[in-house]
């Protein structure tokens, strides 16, 4: 198993609604692709808010065959679609990474 997980530094001014976007657009855009099995939405704490608030969003997925076809076919309109909605109030970076237990 392994994880697609996308951490994103969210100015404050439009946290709220980001993370309804996420919520109610994004994440379900992703869902659908049928090659994830499950997401959840984590908040950093103990982090400098100053320039906004920190969220890992994390993607379930069987396996690296899977996860490069997302890369491959769904992600760049995914990720072009966000950038436009959100520009540079958002940074986000993406890590891959493997369930060891």
């Amino acid at each position: 198993m392994f994880v697609y997980n996308v951490t994103s530094r969210v100015e404050a001014a439009i946290a709220e609604p980001w993370l309804s976007w996420m919520q109610m657009e994004h994440i379900p855009q992703v869902l659908a692709t049928g090659l994830f099995t499950q997401h959840r939405i984590l908040r950093l704490l103990d982090t400098d808010e100053t320039e906004g608030q920190t969220f890992a969003v994390q993607y379930e997925v069987k396996t690296r065959e899977a996860y490069a076809h997302y890369l491959e076919t769904y992600d760049p309109p995914l990720h072009a679609a966000a950038q436009q909605r959100w520009g540079e109030t958002v940074f986000s970076f993406r890590t891959f990474l493997e369930v060891i237990n």
